[in-house]
């Protein structure tokens, strides 16, 4: 047998990769005494949602005032308490929608209402008067302030650059002071656009200065706003510059550091959760990473992250699926089926193994429940417990052609309370596979029951199936001795002819077997088991045998109200089923 070696040697793939730079080739960060990789998070950040901004301007169709109504109402229901609702002096829309706000007393007192605006006079103006009424609101300037944009985007050198974030700064300060009263709380946040990519020694001039304007003390802070507007590094390097800045800016104690990630390398949760680390004190992103290009980070995974670590997210999650189709219908945007916590599938295993190891997993957590142990979740392939969040544990497992045994009696035991034993979860995982590969596609639960009532209650039938079998029960009789042998007396058809057979054995289970003998069968019974269905002076019984029957070694099931009655009817079916 021969075996790989290792492959050192790459191979040109013929992609123009010499077109582009390195971020760090363009743009270094020098910290080699980083803390953050030592860090741990340990509390939920402050919170802002951007939905109704950055989220709505992406959108092929933009929200109307309804839907938008419905978002903010969303938002509000599952605890966000800084919300950015739009741009007002962008568009008549927006203008309209932030004073509709205002005017129907919409914002609750703890909630701060957010609104951008860009550093121009007449932008700034208009952006102050849309917010009277407000209890709580945040005007937040902003300006590009990357290389790039300076030079290709507005022709402006580093002073000029400056010069309109301090002057933007200013007019937003005066015009404040001149147009709000005491009735609204007012704060400040700068962003620095194009962050990542602005050289980190002028990012910090142009803060410091903005940060001279607004004078931050106690009860006055600064959120200053640290953005991947494009995301074009790796989450270490972002972190690096979040701490860089965190460490050198002044009135540290009275400036808020927020971070705005977007996705575009695919990575905006890992950046924004190591910015946590390096001393962000503010997340802002939308519901299911909605927003420009491949979208804002996500606030929904990026709180559920914190949920199965331990902490309090701060956000109330546990109607997720409300949460999702109230955001499909408000943004015309589906979320994918594998989208992480709310998506389809992402609570569903096919896979046989997988499957076998979530049920066992149940099991061990009943089990410790049972014995007192403390709530903690450890289910195999489950990071989170569905119900959390509102799903059903009917979606955990799904069959089909990849599915094994443990699949089969999962989605049995969680939709008809059948447990069945090892070596039936196998013959019948074979008598599944034959099916998905004949028919593909998955298998429901009601399709699955229909397979197992078919082949294992011939007698009795499923939904939408016949009886068939040759044998059947009719009458039962039994009395048991001192000795524990039982007399059994039974009325048996055989293809609609009736016998009456007779037999004594250890139990009526062997007495049965014996009986059978005088219809022509070699039966003995191999394993047994039963269980209640269901609890309850009604409850029915489920029972299940092994029997080797002329040679051959099948299972049997029985239910029935009487235990006895379903064992005796499982040795029916397992007769019935070597005959088949």
């Amino acid at each position: 047998m021969k075996t790989q070696g290792v492959h050192n040697e790459q191979i040109s793939s013929g992609m123009p990769h010499g077109k582009y730079r390195h971020f760090l080739d363009v743009n270094p960060v020098s910290l080699p005494d980083r803390t953050w990789p030592d860090k741990r998070i340990e509390k939920a950040p402050r919170w802002l949602s951007t939905d109704l901004r950055d989220g709505n301007q992406a959108l092929i169709e933009p929200m109307d005032p309804a839907r938008k109504r419905q978002m903010f109402d969303l938002l509000i229901s599952m605890g966000y308490k800084e919300i950015e609702i739009g741009f007002p002096a962008a568009s008549q829309a927006d203008w309209d929608f932030v004073r509709s706000l205002a005017e129907q007393d919409a914002v609750p007192e703890d909630v701060t209402v957010s609104v951008l605006t860009q550093a121009r006079t007449d932008l700034i103006h208009r952006t102050v008067d849309a917010l009277e009424g407000f209890p709580r609101a945040t005007v937040h300037l902003y300006n590009a302030t990357s290389p790039l944009f300076r030079r290709v985007v507005f022709g402006h050198d580093r002073p000029a650059t400056k010069n309109l974030a301090v002057t933007g700064a200013q007019e937003t300060v005066a015009y404040l002071e001149k147009r709000l009263g005491d009735e609204t709380i007012v704060g400040f946040q700068y962003s620095p656009e194009i962050f990542v990519d602005t050289e980190l020694d002028f990012a910090l001039e142009v803060c410091e200065a903005v940060i001279g304007v607004w004078q931050p003390e106690e009860d006055r802070e600064i959120i200053l706003n640290l953005p991947t507007t494009v995301e074009r590094c790796t989450p270490n390097v972002y972190a690096d510059q979040i701490e860089w800045m965190s460490r050198n800016i002044s009135h540290r104690d009275n400036v808020v550091i927020s971070a705005h990630n977007h996705n575009d390398r695919g990575s905006a949760v890992a950046t924004s959760e190591l910015a946590m680390l390096a001393g962000a004190d503010r997340i802002e992103g939308c519901l299911f990473g909605q927003g420009e290009r491949t979208g804002n980070v996500d606030l929904v995974t990026l709180g559920l992250n914190l949920l199965t670590q331990g902490i309090d997210p701060q956000i109330d999650f546990s109607r997720l699926d409300h949460v999702r189709a109230t955001v499909e219908h408000c943004t015309r945007m589906e979320v994918p089926a594998r989208a992480p916590y709310a998506g389809d599938l992402v609570y569903t295993s096919f896979s046989g193994s997988h499957q076998d190891a979530i049920k066992k997993g149940f099991e061990d957590r009943e089990r410790r429940l049972r014995a007192g142990e403390a709530d903690i979740w450890e289910i195999p392939y489950l990071p989170l417990d569905p119900a959390d969040i509102g799903r059903s544990y009917e979606a955990v497992v799904r069959v089909n052609s990849q599915s094994g045994k443990g699949g089969v009696a999962y989605l049995l035991s969680s939709t008809r309370h059948l447990n069945l034993p090892r070596r039936m979860q196998i013959e019948l995982s074979r008598i599944v596979q034959r099916h998905t590969d004949i028919g593909g596609g998955e298998i429901t639960a009601d399709e699955l029951w229909n397979i197992f009532a078919d082949e294992y209650l011939p007698a009795e039938a499923g939904e939408n199936l016949e009886p068939w079998g040759s044998y059947a029960l009719t009458s039962l009789s039994v009395s048991s001795e001192e000795d524990e042998h039982s007399s059994l007396t039974a009325t048996v058809t055989e293809n609609g002819v009736e016998h009456v057979i007779s037999a004594e054995g250890n139990g009526p289970i062997d007495a049965f077997a014996a009986a059978l003998s005088q219809l022509g069968h070699d039966i003995h019974v191999l394993d047994y088991a039963e269980h209640a269905l269901s609890e309850g002076a009604d409850a029915s019984a489920a029972a299940y045998v092994e029997a080797e029957i002329d040679g051959q070694v099948l299972w049997g099931a029985g239910i029935d109200p009487s235990v006895l009655r379903a064992s005796v009817k499982a040795i029916v079916s397992a007769l019935n089923r070597s005959c088949r």
